[in-house]
């Protein structure tokens, strides 16, 4: 028997079906702690662990919650984390908190599945959500998932589109858990052709053959950027990727391509070519700079020591102080 509860619902149902005992509990941490707390839960027969989404599991915001639940649990136990992604603080992090850690990757660390096509549009900030109304429009995209950096940008863009006749939904942190599961329901079924979500919000989502994501904004993160795109391409199936890309966000394009390993292909929409050209990218990280010819280097202007640049242009008289070799005192003279 299984059950699953989580925050933002009324916990007297979950507390009802844990009452009655349960061999695979699937828990958030806040929610899984309210309910140790009511007695609704208890742990000293508790074989197996398991994180998944370890990265973010183990993320600040979540911590002292799994800090918590480890001192409540048996000392004899299992512990598994699972994650496409590691960085090196949260390696280090997991492996204080486990004992003797074997680590087994499936696949090469921080890659991407090579189902799913990358492509980068360069364009301005401001023309991305137009850009994105006439992608879907014109490739007739029935079913795409896109992720904004921010709440309030997802919200924007879901009522842009709205306001194009483009059914949207939204799902992100200040929803309501049945909110949240509406908008997803929604999405699978074909009700709204766009589901609008934040990196948190989307974590864990469980769309199969989803042929489409689309990175609004790119991630302040660079492992997040795997995590949006395994979204698409799951189980061997063909996916597409698709980031819309200012100049600003040069710097998070080349720490994702750094991460990757690859270069991502670029193309240009028509009518949509930015005023803010997106510089070239290595894998190094530094863009490439045409080379432009010197111009030869002014003459500078000699002045006398103690005496500011443009001075004499301005034709200001300077003092210049002297010690009089008969007198101690300072003397000064106009030059």
């Amino acid at each position: 028997r299984s059950t699953v509860v989580f925050g933002g619902v009324n916990i007297n149902p979950q507390m009802k079906t844990l009452r009655r005992g349960v061999d695979v509990l699937v828990a958030t941490p806040g929610r899984l702690l309210d309910l140790y707390y009511q007695n609704a839960v208890k742990f000293p027969k508790l074989e197996v662990l398991v994180l998944d989404e370890a990265d973010r599991m183990l993320d600040m915001g979540f911590l002292p919650d799994i800090r918590r639940i480890l001192a409540l649990l048996p000392k004899e136990r299992q512990n598994l984390m699972f994650s496409a992604t590691f960085s090196e603080d949260i390696r280090k992090l997991a492996k204080g908190m486990i004992n003797h850690p074997v680590e087994i990757s499936v696949t090469p660390r921080n890659t991407t599945v090579d189902t799913v096509e990358q492509f980068v549009y360069p364009v301005d900030k401001k023309q991305k959500p137009h850009l994105l109304t006439q992608l879907i429009k014109d490739n007739q995209w029935n079913q795409v998932l896109v992720f904004c950096r921010t709440k309030h940008g997802a919200n924007r863009l879901t009522r842009h589109l709205e306001n194009n006749n483009i059914k949207a939904a939204v799902i992100h942190g200040n929803k309501s858990q049945g909110a949240r599961t509406k908008a997803l329901s929604d999405f699978k079924n074909g009700q709204v052709r766009i589901l609008v979500a934040t990196d948190i919000a989307a974590r864990g989502l469980d769309i199969s053959q989803l042929p489409r994501v689309v990175n609004l904004d790119l991630p302040n993160v660079s492992e997040d950027y795997i995590h949006r795109i395994g979204r698409t391409g799951r189980a061997g199936a063909k996916g597409q990727a698709i980031s819309l890309v200012c100049a600003d966000e040069f710097q998070e394009l080349c720490g994702i391509e750094r991460l990757i390993k690859q270069m991502i292909t670029r193309k240009i929409i028509d009518g949509f070519k930015p005023i803010h050209e997106l510089p070239e990218s290595r894998l190094d990280g530094r863009p490439v700079r045409s080379k432009k010819s010197k111009k030869p280097k002014k003459p500078k202007v000699g002045h006398q020591d103690g005496q500011r640049s443009g001075e004499n242009a301005k034709g200001h008289k300077t003092k210049r102080w002297y010690k009089s070799r008969t007198n101690s005192k300072y003397k000064s003279k106009a030059k």
